[in-house]
């Protein structure tokens, strides 16, 4: 069960920044289903389902964010260049820090009790990183697998944690930062799963991990409803993975030497996902429906 003292989202005011992207979209109308007042941070141009107010601006600007989180209780931080390749180094690591910084900061000064932050599994390291053959140095990957950076989105995202653990020391905001795997529509999902399907080393240090975007919704809501304290971050994502073998078979032929720590049946998915239940009371609802087949002897 959840740690703390569960609360509702219903009738509460929700700032969430990046409201126009394919997270913050689908999250801004699940939290109106059930009765938020949403207020939508985005873009100029943009516009937000869902959403009762829209303040257009930059999540790096002290004004725009100040603007946003009037009257606010409750937020959702998704705005960021979500990839090392979404813009120069320079922009990809200094628009994710900064605007985590601003938006935890302000919220934390304005009495805001708790946030949720999109978080991501490149905080570990290796999936964006510089070494194209890496393998995680043990399975299933966990909240203790130590880091590895070597890229400027994965950085990013590892001190996200830190001022979210910063934010809270200081003023006792609590913070959920889910450490998002692939979350994409159920298309997207397996327009990846073919590609994995024929090369699963792609997919080995993201464990084949994914999760549909109606979960990520889902898990944002309850980290805002479940009343977890202090800083937490965590894996969270769908149970199974995104190939048809076997996840023993795969490990034996990509990564026969990677230590696992437990054995996994089927398609499980080779990451810990107990603090996702224990913190949020997590699992997720839709799986992508694979036939379970041998691996090729060409991948073996």
């Amino acid at each position: 069960m959840p740690e703390g003292a569960s609360m509702t989202v219903a009738g509460r005011r929700v700032l969430v920044t990046g409201a126009a992207g394919r997270i913050g979209n689908v999250t801004t109308a699940h939290l109106a289903e059930r009765g938020a007042l949403v207020t939508a941070l985005c873009q100029p141009g943009q516009s937000v389902d869902g959403a009762d107010r829209v303040v257009h601006g930059d999540t790096r600007s002290e004004d725009d964010v100040a603007q946003a989180l009037a009257d606010v209780e409750l937020v959702v931080h998704l705005a960021a260049l979500a990839h090392r390749d979404a813009g120069t180094p320079y922009a990809v690591y200094t628009t994710n820090v900064v605007s985590t910084f601003n938006v935890l900061v302000q919220a934390a000064q304005r009495g805001v009790r708790c946030a949720v932050v999109a978080g991501s599994i490149n905080r570990y390291g290796l999936p964006q990183g510089v070494d194209q053959d890496a393998r995680p140095p043990y399975m299933p990957l966990d909240t203790d697998i130590p880091s590895d950076v070597s890229d400027w989105y994965s950085l990013s995202k590892l001190n996200d944690e830190n001022t979210s653990r910063m934010v809270w020391r200081r003023w006792g905001t609590d913070v959920v930062t889910l450490r998002f795997p692939h979350v994409n529509s159920a298309e997207g999902l397996e327009a990846q799963s073919a590609q994995f399907t024929r090369n699963p080393r792609l997919g080995l240090t993201e464990a084949w991990s994914y999760l549909d975007v109606r979960d990520a919704a889902r898990a944002i809501r309850l980290g805002l409803e479940s009343g977890a304290r202090g800083a937490n971050a965590f894996y969270l994502a769908a149970p199974t993975t995104n190939i048809p073998y076997r996840t023993e078979e795969v490990l034996d032929a990509l990564a026969p030497d990677v230590p696992r720590r437990e054995r996994f049946v089927e398609r499980e998915v080779p990451i810990d996902l107990g603090d996702a239940e224990r913190l949020i009371g997590f699992h997720a609802e839709h799986e992508m429906q694979l036939e379970t087949r041998d691996l090729p002897a060409g991948l073996r």
